[in-house]
């Protein structure tokens, strides 16, 4: 039985956990991750880490030799792996599918380890898990080497802004520990990354299985010069990042308790801020002092990355949700059109051309990919032509913003210069994106405000401008009752013009094909040039097959509430296939035509369509009379 400690045992032990606390905040902290292709030993290598540097409790070790007998693939062997893959389905497969953080420490650092998915479905997990991450370690089964996963997860861990990599070349066991085979796989892996711009890259032998240059040292690689894996990333030196930068600010929420008070509530992402700073707001470029930095914990003197806070200013300036404050000597840019680096995340392609939601650190606005200059090569790093982009593809784009951002280069700041896009039909993530520079040009055009405007142009006319956009399969009826419709407008005396898909791709659209990408840009561009006949005061009609929501959608949105009226021309596809006026139906089924409306290419059918015709029921001509007695009765054909 032991002795019961006296008061000052009893203070002393205290003051040991008190001081032992201190000393273990004080630590540094290195944030990683582990990537690498599948089964290239990324789980076993964390829990072998964990294991080695006494981090699992009794209780962890008897449940993890216990699902070692139920779930291992180690034979007689501790499966570590299954300390990380805690999902089912990842213990089913042997893989890990989601990305899966652990903390640990040692007597010299704290670290945060990312385990994130090696199949090449995954990337964008793996991507997921690198944006935070200091170093990467990558993992290269020592039988396989560098393999077409890895140079992806390398240019990716690159392109987020890692600027130091472990090679991990694991399971040297299974070839003998051959320092041959190890120097070839680091020349190989060398001569690949020498373009990446990585500060350092650190190649270690290991078996993380057996434990082998783990947390020491091992007499198995008696030729190896270097440090093992543990002590590397206690010592390495990573700089500082977010503190270094800028002062950013996003503002999250207008805290106003009572009249007496006005703060502004957030999370700094990057820098410090002061009581007496001088501070600027983006976008409205007001200016002023930081009064008070206030928590629940009362108030502080500085606060710095991460931090929840409130800051209060001197001056009553108006700032809302979603604007940034920024350090007074070191704004943020601002802008609406940029140049960056995107990696795809979704099944879907990407299409320039076709509008997504972009989300930034403080932002949510709705954004168009203009164009793609190039995709990436990730076996060579060589650039592609390409039209779209494909999951896990990484591309350099032109993107187009309904209204400015304030951004830094991601290059300066990753957490103010990166995005995601967003589908706005499924409100999915469907891509990461890093901001590369502002297109100059979008900072010097402005529009011009001009005395002969829309409302004037179309009170001339004595009409109120508006899209009617004729939408449906081919033969379905569109172009018939458009041109009866114009007939009846023009015999009204109202001023109008077609836009035909058919006699379009004549001129404007001459060079577009019929791929999905290419349907996409041919819409995009019908879409601006009836905005502009709107604009002069013109009912425009617009016949297209134009098979895709997203694609009428971005047409509705780029003119006013009310000027934009879709007619689904709801023809069924047998009938449309019977009428067969072109002969194209058939040659599709022959496989004469491909990308084929109906045949081997989607329709998405209008959900919400403000005038819906059955030309298989209703004469064409009774169809342009019904789409006509709707403009008068809404009032598009009175004078103003």
């Amino acid at each position: 039985m032991s002795t019961p400690l006296n008061t000052e045992q009893q203070l002393a032990a205290a003051d040991g956990v008190v001081e032992y606390l201190a000393a273990h905040e004080k630590k540094s902290m290195l944030r990683f991750i582990t990537c690498g292709s599948v089964d290239d030993g990324k789980s076993t290598l964390i829990g072998r880490l964990l294991y080695d540097s006494k981090q699992l409790y009794d209780d962890q070790v008897s449940a993890l030799e216990s699902d070692t007998k139920k779930h291992g693939t180690q034979g007689e062997k501790i499966d570590f792996a299954l300390l990380v893959d805690g999902l089912a389905a990842e213990r089913e497969q042997g893989i890990t599918i989601d990305v899966a953080y652990r903390f640990f420490s040692t007597e010299k650092r704290k670290f945060i380890v990312a385990d994130t998915p090696g199949h090449e479905q995954y990337t964008r997990n793996m991507a997921t898990g690198a944006s935070t991450a200091d170093l990467a370690i990558i993992l290269i089964d020592a039988r396989k080497g560098v393999l077409t996963q890895t140079r992806r997860h390398s240019y990716i861990v690159s392109l987020l802004g890692i600027r130091h990599v472990v090679i991990a070349i694991n399971k040297m066991d299974l070839v003998d520990y051959s320092e041959n085979t190890y120097d070839k796989i680091e020349a190989d892996y060398r001569k690949f990354a020498k373009d990446l711009g990585f500060e350092t890259i650190t190649c270690i032998p290991m078996s993380a299985l057996d434990g082998v240059n783990i947390t020491k040292k091992s007499s198995e690689t008696p030729w190896h010069n270097g440090s093992a894996l543990l002590p590397y990333l206690e010592t390495i030196k990573v700089r500082s990042t977010l503190a270094d930068k800028a002062f950013r600010f996003p503002v999250q929420w207008v805290n106003r308790p009572n009249l007496d008070f006005r703060g502004f509530s957030g999370t700094i992402v990057s820098g410090s801020v002061k009581p007496g700073d001088d501070i600027v707001v983006l976008p409205s470029a007001k200016r002023s002092k930081v009064k008070s930095i206030v928590t629940m914990d009362g108030e502080f003197d500085e606060a710095g990355p991460d931090m929840a806070v409130t800051v209060t200013l001197e001056d009553e300036i108006d700032i809302s949700r979603g604007d940034i404050i920024c350090a007074g000597n070191a704004p943020a840019e601002q802008t609406d059109q940029f140049a960056a680096h995107i990696l795809w995340m979704s099944e879907e392609k990407l299409f320039p051309g076709r509008q997504y939601l972009l989300k930034t650190a403080n932002r949510i606005i709705p954004a168009t990919v203009t164009e793609l200059k190039h995709k990436v090569n990730v076996n060579s790093l060589e650039h592609m032509s390409g039209k779209t982009l494909e999951l896990n593809e990484v591309g350099y784009c032109n993107l187009n913003l309904a209204q400015p951002i304030a951004f830094d280069p991601y290059k300066n700041n990753r957490r103010t210069g990166a995005f995601i896009l967003i589908d706005k039909r499924t409100n999915a993530t469907i891509g990461a994106g890093m901001i590369d520079f502002s297109l100059r040009r979008a900072q010097n055009v402005h529009w011009q405000d001009l005395d002969v405007n829309k409302g004037v142009r179309a009170s001339a006319k004595h009409q109120r401008p508006c899209i009617l956009w004729f939408t449906g399969l081919s033969g379905s009826g569109k172009s018939t009752v458009a041109n009866l419709v114009e007939k009846r407008l023009h015999d009204m005396g109202r001023h109008t013009y077609t836009l035909d898909g058919d006699n379009v791709r004549h001129g404007l659209n001459k060079d577009l094909g019929f791929t999905d990408a290419d349907r996409v840009e041919n819409i995009r561009r019908v879409g601006e040039t009836a905005k502009l006949m709107v604009d002069a005061g013109l009912v425009v009609l617009v016949s297209f097959i134009s098979p895709f929501q997203g694609e009428r959608r971005m047409a509705r949105e780029l003119v006013g509430d009310g000027e934009f009226i879709e007619v689904f021309i709801s023809t069924p596809l047998e009938v449309c296939e019977q009428r067969d006026v072109k002969g194209l139906y058939a040659r599709a089924r022959r496989g004469e035509i491909k990308n084929f409306t109906g045949i081997d290419s989607a329709y998405e059918a209008p959900q919400h369509a403000e005038i819906n015709v059955d030309t298989s029921h209703m004469p064409a001509a009774d169809a342009a009379d019904r789409i006509v007695d709707y403009l008068q009765g809404n009032g598009y054909l009175e004078g103003r």
